[in-house]
Formats: C-alpha cells, structure tokens, sequence
C-alpha cells in the first residue's frame, strides 16, 4: 500500500483508489531514502510525524525552512527530510544553525537532534546559543542514550540505568533539560513524550513562531539499546508507561521537573517569555554607538 495516498481498504471488497487520504508527512519527506534506518519501536518517527503536521498547521513556505541535525539516530533526520538541511559534524547542529541564521534572517530554522549530540559534545554550544538568544528552534528528542553507537550512558541516562558504559548503574547526576534551557536564557521551553502527540505538534508550532532561542524536549523510546539492556520491555511498553506517569503542569518551576526513576514526568510549556533577540540587540546597541553610520542587519534597505 503506498504512502502517497492511504487507500481504505475493506474485507471482501478490496482496495477502492477512489477513497484516499493524503499523508501529510509525505510532503516532507525524501521517499528515496526510505526505508529509513530506526529501529521497530522507536520514537523518532513519531517526532517526525509530528513535525511535518506542525509544519502543515503553520502553512508556512517550505523554501524557508531549514532543518540542522548532528550525529546519531535523530541527527537522520535531517537527512530523510525533503527541506533545505544539513547533517553537520557531532555536537556541532546549534553552531550550523547559528550560521545559517545570521546569514539569512529570514530563514525558519530548526534544530533536530538527540539529547546526546545536543547536551554532551554540543552542550556548550546549547548554553551560548541559548545566552545569546539566538533565533533558532531546537526539537531535542531524548532517548536517554546513545543510541546509535551502541548504548553509552548519556548526559540524560537516569539513575541506576544499565548502558554499556555503566554496566552495573548510572551513578553521575542527569541533566534536568527544561532546567537547563531555562537557566541558559531560552524564551520558550516544554517537553512532551511521544504518548502526547497532539500536545507535542502544539507546542513545535508555538515554538517555531516564537522569536528567539526555543527548545522542545521530546521523551521517546529506545528499545534496542535502553529497553532491552534494561529489561523494561519493547517501544510500546515506554509508551505505556509514558501514559501512566506523565503529568501536566504548565508554567512548573522547571528546578522542580527533573525525571527520577519511578516519578512523575512533568510534561507542558514551562516557559514563555519575551527577551530581545540577538539580531534585534545586535542592531539597538550599535545604531546607539554608530548612529547613522550603522545600516541593521537583516532589514532590507531602500
């Protein structure tokens, strides 16, 4: 059955070309890649989804959107997507991105890569990026692991997870994401599981429309090198146990929604704030020292 258009099919009847829904993510997506290289129960894909439908909502020019990913299972994205992207070095998505925009402010860029690539290796590049308030989004889909190069402990791995670096426990503290976004200077922060999916569209397209340093963590499953080493099961499992412990508490102190083993996932909009973006900054301090000498980037003059 073909992607391009879902046909509708019935028992006895078989398929009918005449009834048909379009995908929304086909338009999005490089079908000459495919098939693509997850893993049966992985939350990626569903991150993909639903971006591509946030996209749709926007109803914004695809020519001026731009995807950056790094290394890892997320940083594929931006290969299989049918946009202007690039599948930069690891650590390395957020200064890409930060070059991309400056260069053409009027570009809609996006950050999408993994809790690894974004937090570990680029970790000092999240909290400048973050500083500067740059105008960037950052879709960070958190696995807790590395995943694609066999199951190292991540920044993200909570307390006593197995990973093939820490064979008998995680015993270093995790990053709390929301927290460290927020304390960085990002104007607009949320997480949402792969259960949410509705709640996670919302919140990418509010993202992307809000000026300045964004970001969305995204909980997802890894079940090859998470779940299995940790005996919890298959990619649905996480699902489920995403349904029995998330909690929503817009606007939550984001010190307070750090993930611990067995509690709570606090998942909404943490913060949404206004804060002067770097361009616009760049562009009031020194038409204040230059005066009329200074012409500002990105407004188009006469």
């Amino acid at each position: 059955m073909s992607s391009k258009a879902a046909m509708v099919e019935y028992e006895g009847i078989g398929t009918d070309p005449n009834l048909h829904a379009d995908n929304p993510v086909d338009k999005i997506l490089r079908q000459d890649r495919m098939p693509h290289i997850w893993c049966p129960g992985c939350g990626i894909g569903t991150t993909v989804n639903c971006f591509a439908r946030a996209l749709e909502r926007m109803k914004i020019d695809l020519d001026k959107v731009a995807v950056v990913s790094g290394i890892g299972c997320t940083g594929r994205v931006a290969g299989y997507l049918k946009l202007d992207s690039f599948h930069t070095t690891h650590g390395r998505a957020i200064p890409f991105a930060t070059g991309l925009k400056l260069a053409n402010p009027d570009l809609k860029v996006v950050v999408y890569s993994g809790d690894g690539d974004l937090t570990a290796i680029g970790g000092n590049h999240f909290i400048h990026a973050a500083r500067r308030n740059i105008d960037i989004t950052v879709i960070l889909v958190n696995n807790f692991t590395y995943g694609m190069t066999g199951g190292q402990y991540a920044p993200t791995t909570p307390e006593g997870a197995i990973q093939t670096t820490m064979p008998y426990g995680m015993y270093e503290y995790e990053f709390n994401i929301p927290h460290l976004a927020a304390a960085a200077g990002a104007v607009y922060v949320a997480r949402w599981t792969v259960y949410n999916v509705a709640h996670l569209t919302r919140a990418m397209v509010e993202a992307m429309n809000k000026k300045g340093f964004s970001v969305v963590e995204v909980l997802a499953p890894c079940p090859t090198l998470f779940l299995r080493k940790n005996r919890l099961g298959e990619g649905i499992d996480e699902v489920k146990r995403f349904k029995e412990r998330y909690v929503r508490k817009d606007g939550m102190d984001t010190s307070e929604v750090a993930i611990t083993p067995d509690g709570p996932i606090y998942v909404g909009k943490f913060v949404d704030i206004e804060r002067e973006e770097y361009i616009d900054r760049m562009n009031r301090i020194l038409m204040r020292r230059l005066g009329d000498r200074y012409k500002p980037y990105g407004v188009k003059h006469g």
